[in-house]
């Protein structure tokens, strides 16, 4: 191979010659840095997809209550049964069970309210028991006022009819 040029392009075409080299030691700068992306939208940059047709997405639930985080107190279960006791006693009365089941439901309640007391407000049904323990005074009282009635009307028979 020759040292020799490369002959010129045929056509007559002209090429221009490079750029002189910058004066200030020959270093060019470097590119200026690109743009800086845009801001997230709003929500945290999560945009959700769209809902499939005809869905309707529920409410937001908002707040919770203030008192959210706190357990109502368990009911003491003796309430209850005092309760249930006094309720069968006051509707029974009249086949004698208010004579056993009212003088329970009374002590039930009696005692379910010293155990509410006691506890500190971790065991609730005071007003159950109290329900209860009337209701079973009450069923009592009815159906000892059905006894005495009863033997009333048994005496006053059997002596007005005899001879």
């Amino acid at each position: 191979m020759s040292d020799l040029p490369p002959p010129p392009p045929s056509g007559g075409g002209f090429t221009p010659p490079p750029p002189p080299p910058p004066s200030g030691g020959g270093l060019t700068p470097p590119p200026p840095p690109p743009p800086p992306p845009p801001p997230p939208p709003a929500g945290g940059g999560y945009t959700p997809p769209p809902p499939p047709s005809g869905y309707v997405p529920p409410a937001p639930g908002g707040y919770a209550p203030v008192a959210a985080g706190y357990a109502a107190p368990r009911t003491d279960g003796l309430a209850i049964g005092a309760l249930i006791t006094g309720i069968l006693a006051v509707v029974c009365f009249w086949i004698c069970l208010g004579l056993i089941l009212g003088p329970a439901a009374a002590i039930m309640g009696f005692i379910s309210r010293q155990r509410i007391a006691a506890s500190g407000g971790t065991v609730g049904g005071g007003g159950l028991a109290l329900a209860g323990m009337i209701l079973g005074i009450v069923g009592f009282v009815l159906t000892a006022a059905e006894v005495i009635w009863w033997i009333f009307v048994a005496s006053a028979t059997s002596t007005s009819s005899s001879p």
